[in-house]
């Protein structure tokens, strides 16, 4: 019969054992949980956009031609500068004009001293056919010679009133504030009236930015446009980064497109530092509505399942709880849910792959 001999270290190395076990069970613990990244779900507005790409449009454009023939003999501005309304674009010759204009105010003032004659001696024949001297058909002469000449008169101020014009219109002015093209006729050249185009002047400050929409979209567009369109909001991008420009929808198309099923849209943009130009093609995006009040969380953490949409929700003891949901709308990184998740809950937005119900997590370090 043999007998066991411990040892006077045999009791340490037992209790070593029995305390070993607990921690060794607590690190294996520790070594499944899963590292992920998380997020806190919270209420908010989240606006429901339609995407689609807009044209820039001027607000108006303006084609300068003259009202006067004549050579050009001056050019106001630069190609492409920014004008006011009434700064001078074109100089015509106004010499031709100008005389006209002396020898329209020469005839009138030939005829009104003409009038200024024939009015007295209308007066004097009526002063002698009162007093029975001079013939009734004197008086009535002296009649008609003043009221033709009168009329002569009205007709020479008609005339210096057009001469004047026509030399107003020797200096061509823009009649809107904006933009000028390229410019057409150069000085030195001889314009027709109301014929030859000199340049285009485009109004920038407002611009218009057209869009599209698919006619699904027309009930809720007329609807906000019922209520005043005050927040029917078209967003694009800025020349900043990160800055987006906002324009107010005032214009829904009358007409569905019958090839394309799409409803025109309009937008008018203050454009005050003139990010948006004539002509460009940029990135809109219209609110249509605002889910109000509505449990919002990153995009990232909506998975699909057999079952539908879930996000993985982290419980108050650190382990992973799947959450059946309902997306009512995402876009832009968000995630407008009902249902299964509440404001303040931590969902898990990266590391799903590695979780199941019940896993234990732990938060990733960045």
């Amino acid at each position: 019969m043999y007998r066991l001999r411990l040892g006077r270290f045999a009791l340490p190395l037992v209790l070593a054992a029995a305390l070993a076990t607990p921690l060794a069970d607590a690190a294996a613990q520790t070594r499944t949980a899963a590292p992920v990244v998380t997020a806190k779900a919270e209420r908010r507005d989240v606006p429901r956009l339609a995407r689609t790409v807009g044209n820039v449009l001027a607000s108006s454009t303006v084609q300068i031609k003259p009202q006067v023939e004549g050579r050009v003999v001056e050019a106001g501005f630069v190609e492409g500068q920014y004008v006011a309304k009434g700064d001078l674009l074109f100089r015509i010759d106004p010499r031709p004009f100008q005389a006209e204009l002396d020898q329209a105010q020469a005839v009138l003032a030939r005829d009104q001293a003409m009038l200024d004659q024939a009015r007295l001696e209308l007066a004097r024949q009526k002063d002698l056919s009162a007093r029975g001297v001079a013939s009734a058909q004197r008086y009535e002469q002296a009649q008609a010679d003043a009221k033709s000449l009168a009329a002569s008169v009205a007709a020479d101020n008609a005339a210096v009133a057009s001469a004047k014009l026509r030399l107003g219109y020797s200096e061509i002015r823009s009649p809107i504030a904006g933009k000028t093209g390229a410019i057409l006729v150069h000085p030195g050249n001889i314009v027709k009236a109301n014929e030859t185009a000199l340049v285009a002047v485009s109004a920038v400050e407002p611009v218009r930015v057209a869009v599209t929409l698919p006619q699904q979209l027309l009930p809720m567009l007329q609807q906000r446009m019922r209520e005043g369109g005050t927040n029917l909001l078209v967003h694009v991008p800025g020349t900043g980064d990160g800055e987006t420009l906002t324009g107010k929808v005032d214009f829904v198309g009358d007409a569905v497109d019958t090839l394309s099923g799409t409803i025109a849209v309009r937008a008018t943009f203050g454009n005050a530092d003139h990010a948006l130009v004539p002509g460009q093609f940029v990135t809109a995006s219209i609110v249509l509505e605002v889910l109000k009040d509505a449990v919002a969380v990153p995009f990232e953490a909506v998975n699909t399942g057999q079952h539908g949409a879930y996000v993985y929700v982290v419980d108050a003891e650190r382990k992973a709880e799947v959450r059946n949901v309902t997306v009512l709308y995402a876009d832009g990184g968000i995630a407008a849910l009902a249902g299964g998740v509440a404001p303040g809950d931590t969902v898990v937005i990266d590391g799903q792959l590695r979780l199941a119900p019940g896993v234990p997590v732990t938060e990733a370090k960045k």
